[in-house]
């Protein structure tokens, strides 16, 4: 196994540093990206992004470098960092960022789209698209936001509760097969024992968070902080005679949900109400 390296000299930020170590190990191995693309079975041009720092690859990818480079014990350590690095948010995304790590609990209402924590790498891609990203630049996007996805896995992930309005379920992508894996995805995370998913259906009448998507996280010190988003802003709410008036809202926008059972059965529905793909 190579040695550990040493921290000074080399970044410390953690996407950074992923991507000079993938450089170094290769180096030492003497291969070309072309070689290692034919040994591990992807395109080569996948490893020149993340020796590049344009793209932080999946697990898989990683696992398999890792046991070709001989560095199981801290290579996807590395990875995990990158993944949950802040600084590769957009500034004003940081601070909440450090705080979502940190979360006991988490709890969320979306007017227009799935939480990032719930979507897919297709769906997060034309989201992100769809705000103007290209490039560089919506390839990192797409990573973080689909590596916030670790925070809702393990052995003890925190409890989160989503309300979804119905929108979100009716503004489908462009691609058939991708909208019914972003549902197929809901479904699945409405099964797991941590996640607890409501659909709030058309009809319900008007309420206080109509245009504001908004994201409760309950702190190791008890306080809670929001996050909100509508058409115009996006903020940080920390101070305490703010947060709870949004928080009894929501409480009272849940009472007009659909429970737990009926959500997965309304999205389960929908899916069945898709077109069957063509057969190949």
């Amino acid at each position: 196994m190579p040695p550990r390296r040493v921290v000074t000299g080399r970044s410390k930020e953690p996407r950074k540093r992923f991507a000079e170590e993938l450089r170094l190990l290769r180096a030492q191995k003497g291969d070309s990206l072309r070689k290692l693309g034919a040994v591990l079975g992807w395109d080569a041009s996948l490893f020149g992004k993340m020796e590049s720092g344009k793209t932080i690859g999946s697990p898989e990818v990683v696992e398999a470098l890792a046991q070709h480079y001989g560095a199981e014990e801290w290579l996807l350590t590395l990875w995990e960092l990158a993944v949950g690095d802040p600084s590769q948010f957009k500034a004003q995304f940081r601070r909440y960022m450090s705080l979502e790590q940190e979360a006991m609990s988490l709890w969320q209402y979306s007017v227009s789209r799935p939480p990032g924590l719930l979507q897919t790498p297709a769906y997060a891609r034309e989201a992100l698209a769809a705000g103007g990203l290209k490039g560089e630049e919506l390839d990192q996007q797409v990573d973080a936001r689909v590596g916030r996805r670790k925070l809702l896995e393990g052995d003890a992930p925190p409890p989160f509760r989503v309300i979804l309005c119905e929108a979100v379920l009716r503004n489908s992508l462009r691609d058939p097969r991708e909208w019914r894996e972003q549902l197929h995805h809901l479904v699945e995370a409405s099964e797991r024992p941590n996640i607890t998913l409501h659909v709030l259906p058309f009809g319900t009448g008007l309420h206080g968070l109509d245009s504001t998507d908004v994201m409760f996280l309950r702190l190791l010190d008890g306080s809670t902080v929001a996050y909100a988003e509508d058409d115009v802003r996006e903020e940080l709410i920390e101070e305490n005679g703010r947060v709870e008036p949004l928080q009894r809202t929501y409480d009272a926008v849940r009472d007009l949900a659909l429970s737990p059972a009926e959500s997965q059965k309304f999205i389960t529905r929908l899916l069945e109400e898709m077109p069957c793909e063509p057969s190949t």
